[in-house]
């Protein structure tokens, strides 16, 4: 499994300390403490893996489809006042990451970025009501060539400590292209036209860049 360029930092660094770990341990007590502490710290070695995994997704070529851009769970849709970009009633559809999903972001239609911001925030748990306002968050808007815009923000949860974003405003993206990451437990909304077809359902478990999470209305 390709793991992505964002945990090698990490996954090194826990290699190093679980080494280290073991070698003081097998020195200080006794070398068949490690009959027991390398399978823990393999585990632990294992979940660092496994969470920073890149793998390959198909995204499918349809102008009017909203991918998830994020793997997870569906955890909300609902019409909800958006007062960063729109300032207006938007459909809102809630994807949490939870520690065993690939956290790796998708953008989720073609088009140009118009609009990128960073928050710093607090850190509420994801799946928290107010976490999208509340908490550190990324915003960005997306408009395809036909004038359609959604918003994408990435939430921090309660052990994420980092938001990364690959895109900038003015930026050309094509679908399924990498968004950006967040590190650990953590949530993604997506702020659709209230005309938007939504194609999922409620604890629906969605695949970043592949699942379709809406149809966007073709304008006159």
């Amino acid at each position: 499994m390709p793991i992505h360029r964002e945990g090698y930092p990490s996954i090194l660094t826990v290699s190093a300390a679980l080494l280290l770990f073991n070698a003081l341990l097998a020195g200080l007590v006794a070398p068949g403490v490690l009959l027991l502490t390398l399978p823990l710290s393999a585990l632990l070695l294992g979940f660092f893996v496994q969470f920073f995994r890149n793998p390959p997704r198909t995204t499918p070529l349809d102008a009017d489809a909203v991918l998830a851009p994020a793997d997870g769970t569906i955890v909300a849709i609902e019409r909800v006042p958006e007062d960063e970009y729109f300032h207006a009633e938007r459909l809102k559809i809630s994807i949490y990451m939870s520690a065993l999903n690939v956290h790796l972001n998708r953008v989720p239609i073609t088009g140009t970025v118009r609009y990128a911001r960073y928050h710093p925030g607090r850190y509420l748990v994801a799946f928290h009501p107010k976490a999208s306002t509340l908490n550190e968050r990324a915003s960005i808007v997306l408009e395809d060539e036909r004038g359609r815009a959604l918003l994408v923000r990435q939430i921090a949860g309660l052990l994420a400590r980092r938001i990364v974003t690959y895109v900038q405003a003015g930026q050309a993206v094509q679908a399924g292209q990498e968004l950006g990451f967040i590190k650990f437990g953590s949530r993604c909304d997506v702020f659709l036209p209230l005309t938007a077809r939504v194609t999922v359902a409620l604890e629906q478990r969605v695949r970043g860049g592949e699942t379709c999470l809406a149809r966007l209305d073709t304008p006159d």
